[in-house]
């Protein structure tokens, strides 16, 4: 396996669960949305239980490329002509308060915490950018259109955004998970109302938030329809190049750019989790025309929880769910959403309504083209003669050369060779032929 840059860091470590126990608020998957819920609440005084199947941060957190921003590709745009002004207003907001909280624990947290500008750029005209800016200014962001970037790439301009910022994700959540009650290795089974069945015993709950990345419950939310999973690569090279600012591709398949010391992490090669991308080798490609004098420190792979209308899924987690919440669907952008995430799932089971819980209500329409999409991928792997097959729902797994794993196009679960679970919403290894 490869591990990221942020890899080195320990974490604390937890016992885990003893005993049947109660709580006010069950927190479920120990990634860092799920670790800000709890520290969230912890603030607030609320009586909380974290639990995690393995151990802190040892999923997607510790893959990422650390962005704390309020731009996530060109989406006021969408947002806009899908929601309304006042939504698009809505979801910036809903960032940059999170950005600011970061901003504010990072007086007091060593987490290597640095204001840059960020850019989406295009490789394909202006007319994209200036839709966004537009956009932008109908809700009062402050953002401007510049053409020229130093990037090796043939760019046509880019939307960019001061006083955003880059860290270091597991120096962070070192700190903010001292003394937090968590139960780590402590692996959920089941739910009976308002129970929990783990391996190590039961956990009742007034209000549950599931935090594991994709949703764990088929029966409520429809979020096997709702999300996919998206896989994205990621090196770090020495001798690249020094960049002031974060850069993004406003088309998905592109690249990214970012220093962190004197390393540049190069990302790409994106593509849906079970078929086929660009992967590492697009990006050593890369690296060899363009820094040719660059040597690899590390090479990384991280996934993505997508949504339907890119706006992640974070409330009620379905209909008639009354005190069971989500927080998922960050679409690339999790950091920020994390926080986003913890500040409203705060109020939320505190019986206190946020100004921004509305736009990022897991209850709103499904009508959108990628549903259809997720049905037919999910259908057709459902028919095909293949094994093995996941235990999630039985859709067929593809081979992954590139990191030798086998991989669900449906919904995302990823599992070595030998079987073993890697990635969810599966909760199980392969069963033995």
């Amino acid at each position: 396996m490869n591990n990221s840059i942020w890899a080195e860091i320990s974490l604390p470590s937890f016992s885990p669960l003893s005993q049947d126990t109660k709580t006010d608020v069950l927190i479920v998957g120990g990634g860092l949305a799920g670790l800000l819920c709890a520290y969230t609440l912890q603030q607030a005084g609320v009586d909380y239980l974290l639990v995690e199947a393995d151990t802190i941060c040892s999923g997607v957190t510790r893959n990422t490329t650390a962005k704390l921003t309020s731009q996530h590709g060109l989406i006021y745009d969408k947002l806009t002509k899908s929601f309304g002004v006042d939504a698009a207003r809505a979801y910036y907001d809903a960032n940059e308060a999170a950005l600011a909280r970061y901003r504010e624990l990072s007086q007091t947290i060593r987490c290597d915490f640095e204001e840059k500008p960020a850019y989406v750029y295009s490789t394909d005209g202006t007319s994209k950018l200036e839709r966004e800016l537009l956009a932008l200014q109908r809700i009062g962001a402050r953002a401007s259109l510049v053409y020229q970037l130093p990037l090796p790439v043939k760019t046509t301009g880019a939307i960019r955004f001061d006083h955003q910022a880059q860290f270091h994700p597991l120096k962070f959540a070192a700190a903010i998970s001292q003394g937090l009650h968590i139960c780590e290795h402590t692996r959920v089974l089941a739910f009976e109302k308002n129970t929990c069945i783990t391996d190590h015993g039961t956990i009742r709950a007034e209000k549950i938030i599931i935090a594991t990345h994709f949703p764990m419950l088929n029966k409520h939310g429809a979020y096997f329809l709702k999300l996919y999973q998206h896989r994205s690569y990621v090196l770090a090279l020495q001798h690249a190049q020094k960049l002031d600012g974060m850069y993004v591709d406003e088309d998905t398949a592109g690249l990214s750019f970012r220093n962190y010391g004197n390393l540049l992490l190069l990302g790409g090669g994106s593509h849906r989790t079970g078929k086929k991308g660009g992967s590492w080798q697009a990006l050593s490609q890369f690296a060899h025309e363009q820094y040719p004098d660059a040597r690899e420190v590390c090479r990384w792979a991280t996934q993505d929880c997508m949504s339907l209308d890119a706006v992640p899924y974070i409330g009620r987690y379905g209909g008639g769910t009354q005190e069971l919440y989500v927080a998922s669907g960050f679409n690339k952008w999790g950091m920020t959403s994390s926080m986003a995430a913890a500040a409203i799932l705060s109020d939320l089971v505190q019986g206190r309504k946020n100004a921004y819980a509305e736009v990022f209500s897991p209850q709103r329409s499904m009508l959108h083209p990628q549903l259809g999409a997720n049905a037919l991928e999910t259908v057709a792997n459902l028919l095909r003669p293949a094994k093995p097959r996941c235990p999630h729902m039985g859709c067929a797994l593809h081979w992954n050369e590139s990191e030798r794993s086998w991989d669900c196009s449906c919904h995302g679960s990823r599992f070595t060779k030998a079987g073993h679970l890697l990635d969810n919403p599966a909760t199980a290894d392969l069963k033995k032929p």
